[in-house]
C-alpha cells in the first residue's frame, strides 16, 4: 500500500470508529429513556423507535399502548440529552409530554409527514403559522403582538414574533418553518417554545410591570 492508501484506510477506518461509537451513545440513550418512560408509565406498553432528522440529529419517538388506546410522541435527542443532564426531574418533564395527550379520548398516532412541498406549504399556512399566531397573542392577552414570516440567510423561512410595545434592542424571537413542522410530527405543541422564547423577551423588557 502507499502512504497515499494507508492514509485513506485510516480515515475510513477512524470514520467508522466515530459511527459506532455514536450508534452506541444514541443506543444507550434511547434504552435509557425506554426504561424511564417503563417506569413513568408502568400501567402502559412502552414501544420506542429511533430516527434522524437531516437537520437536527437523531430522534426518539416513544408510544403508550394500554387495550385498545395508543399515543405517540417524539423528541430529539440534544434535548433529551440536555433536561436529563442539567433537569432533576427530566422524568417528569418527559412525562408531561404524554399527559394532556392521553387525558384526551382519541388515539394520537404520530402525524404522516407531508409527502410533497405543496402538501408542506399547505400544512404550514393553514395550520402550523395560524395555531402558532393564535396561541402565543391568547398567552399574552394585555400586550399587542405581531407574528410574521420572514427569511433568515442561515435558517431559510422562520416564523418572528414580538411585543409591539418594544421597539428598541432585543424585541423579537424568530423559529424555522422546519423545526416547529417537525415539532407538529412528533406530535409536540409547536407553539411551545415560541411562547417559551416571548416570555423572555417578556421579562427583559419588564413588561409585566405596571
Amino acid at each position: 500500500m502507499t502512504e497515499k492508501e494507508i492514509e485513506t484506510q485510516t480515515e475510513e477506518n477512524n470514520e467508522q470508529d466515530l459511527e459506532q461509537e455514536q450508534a452506541q451513545i444514541i443506543m444507550t440513550w434511547f434504552q435509557h429513556i425506554n426504561e424511564v418512560m417503563k417506569a413513568q408509565f408502568p400501567e402502559y406498553e412502552v414501544e420506542g423507535q429511533i430516527g434522524n432528522n437531516p437537520t437536527y440529529g437523531p430522534m426518539f419517538a416513544f408510544t403508550l399502548k394500554k387495550d385498545e388506546k395508543f399515543t405517540s410522541c417524539g423528541f430529539f435527542l440534544n434535548e433529551i440529552m440536555r433536561n436529563f443532564q442539567t433537569n432533576p426531574n427530566a422524568g417528569l418533564w418527559l412525562s408531561s409530554f404524554f399527559v394532556d395527550l392521553l387525558r384526551s379520548p382519541e388515539n394520537h398516532a404520530l402525524p404522516n409527514p407531508p409527502q410533497t412541498e405543496d402538501q408542506a406549504k399547505e400544512l404550514l399556512d393553514k395550520h402550523i403559522v395560524p395555531y402558532c399566531a393564535s396561541a402565543v397573542r391568547e398567552e399574552f392577552p394585555d400586550q399587542k403582538i405581531y407574528v410574521d414570516l420572514e427569511l433568515h440567510e442561515e435558517h431559510g423561512p422562520v416564523l418572528e414574533a414580538g411585543f409591539v410595545a418594544v421597539q428598541d434592542g432585543n424585541n423579537t424571537c424568530a423559529l424555522p418553518l422546519q423545526y416547529l413542522m417537525t415539532l407538529f410530527l412528533l406530535n409536540r405543541d409547536p407553539a411551545e417554545p415560541l411562547i417559551q422564547a416571548m416570555y423572555r423577551l417578556y421579562e427583559e423588557n419588564n413588561l409585566g410591570q405596571a
